[in-house]
């Protein structure tokens, strides 16, 4: 984001094994903070902290698997994805962003986020499975590509391996955290009470981004993450 990922990883160019591992780490935990996720995650973690927790991690984990499974052919083979599959997983991210939205809204316009007293009314919500989906997804377009591009200019192809295993485990880490951190404070009474209030806010917000993520990935408007 913003040449962050360029920044970090030039420090893993000839350096060290140690560097090259902290290099991998640092952007693995920063990955969760790209404005794709923040949006996802807005609209997917709403209900405390121990289920935010769990679709955190089974997100992060869906994103870490298409992290290596398509990183490894990239970092030994120099294997790439063709431009028209990319465009179109980035086209995937902007809709499930803006699905997620209207799926927020929809639950908030059936009182899911009112309060009878005390008492929290909460309709369906995502499984693991599907906030894993989710991950996949991510992990196929989105900035991850980015920090596997960065890893595949390692030289040696076994210390790339290492550090394209590490940017994905502390991607799903991070991602865990990240809604584990939402859940926390959306699970507070305070925020509870308030939190019916600016859900249109928030689903607004990731309608719109959604949308201009996927005019982004068609290239009809700037694209600049």
């Amino acid at each position: 984001m913003f040449g962050l990922d360029t920044w970090l990883a030039q420090f893993s160019d000839g350096a060290t094994l140690i560097v090259v591992v902290a290099v991998a780490i640092l952007l693995g935990l920063r990955h969760a903070s790209d404005p794709d996720h923040l949006a996802a995650v807005t609209t997917l973690v709403t209900n405390g902290r121990g289920r935010a927790t769990r679709l955190g991690l089974s997100w992060g984990l869906g994103h870490a698997s298409s992290l290596l499974v398509l990183g490894v052919p990239i970092v030994l083979w120099k294997a790439y994805l063709p431009d028209r599959i990319e465009q179109s997983a980035e086209v995937t991210i902007g809709l499930v962003i803006m699905a997620l939205a209207l799926w927020l809204l929809r639950r908030w316009r059936h009182g899911a986020f009112a309060h009878d007293h005390t008492h929290l009314r909460v309709p369906p919500q995502r499984t693991p499975w599907q906030a894993f989906g989710i991950g996949v997804v991510h992990g196929i377009g989105g900035s991850g590509g980015v920090g596997v591009l960065l890893l595949a200019a390692i030289h040696s192809h076994a210390v790339a391996l290492i550090a394209l295993a590490l940017f994905a485990v502390c991607t799903a880490i991070s991602m865990a955290l990240l809604s584990t951190g939402f859940g926390y404070v959306l699970g507070r009474p305070p925020m509870q009470r308030a939190f019916a209030r600016v859900v249109p806010a928030f689903g607004g917000f990731s309608l719109c981004f959604g949308l201009w993520y996927v005019l982004g990935a068609l290239t009809v408007v700037p694209y600049v993450f």
